[in-house]
């Protein structure tokens, strides 16, 4: 189980304030790199459709927090980029993981994370990528997205599944909090396997993660396109991080 933390009396009203260390300049580089190799996302004319999941277990409070600020540039860069339904995934507790529907508005996201509390659990990596594969075999999934800090699990009985994510084209984008080795490891195994990529961020690196974010959400509504467009409008912080697309 990760480490039980006590969450901090109040979150930063903004993100704009002095941000945390965040990984090194070559490692975010190595990141853009894997997205930009990877095969540009086929014009449908449909919406993009991305699974965003979070560790909900007690660590992640002061990150939950956060994440119900970030969900919002999400769905505004999406918006940019062609449109985009978002559906929350979380786990918690003894065995609890739960699916929201998909949504197409930043409000009705926020309001579904606003109502739910961390609480103290083990890992349930497996039943995400589980999930995620099911959804896309019902409709087209073009990005996971999972947010945490911790596992828990055997990183071998999540390979299986992570392979079959990358053969039905369903990439992983890992971004894990803090510098957990064991994290570390099944992170990126997971998105080499799904032909994501993976990030880590530090603690409390608001405006990093929602730069990460809003790429991968550009990518998903509108492929290598929206993320040259995210780059040429100097859209906050995120051009630094894109100039590698270049």
């Amino acid at each position: 189980m990760a480490k039980e933390r006590k969450p901090p009396a109040a979150v930063p009203p903004s993100l704009g304030g002095t941000a945390h260390a965040v990984s090194p300049p070559a490692d975010i580089d190595a990141f853009l790199a894997q997205i930009r190799a990877r095969e540009p996302v086929k014009g449908t004319g449909k919406r993009g459709r991305l699974i965003f999941a979070l560790d909900a277990t007690m660590s992640r409070q002061p990150t939950w927090d956060t994440a119900c600020r970030l969900q919002a540039e999400m769905f505004s860069q999406a918006a940019a980029a062609g449109g985009l339904d978002i559906q929350l995934v979380y786990f918690r507790g003894l065995g609890e993981c739960r699916a929201s529907r998909f949504v197409s508005d930043a409000g009705r996201l926020a309001a579904l994370m606003e109502k739910i509390a961390c609480r103290g659990g083990h890992t349930q990596m497996r039943k995400v990528l589980a999930h995620a594969r099911r959804e896309t075999e019902k409709a087209k999934v073009h990005a996971l997205v999972f947010v945490g800090d911790a596992m828990e699990e055997p990183i071998d009985d999540l390979c299986a599944t992570a392979g079959e994510l990358g053969l039905l084209g369903v990439p992983a984008f890992m971004f894990q909090e803090g510098g957990d080795a064991i994290a570390e490891q099944a992170f990126r195994e997971i998105a080499r396997l799904s032909r994501g990529a993976y990030c880590r961020f530090s603690s409390g690196a608001a405006r990093e993660l929602a730069e990460l974010l809003r790429a991968v959400a550009a990518y998903a509504a509108g492929g290598l396109a929206a993320l040259d467009d995210l780059t040429r409008r100097n859209n906050a912080g995120a051009v630094q991080l894109l100039a590698q697309l270049k």
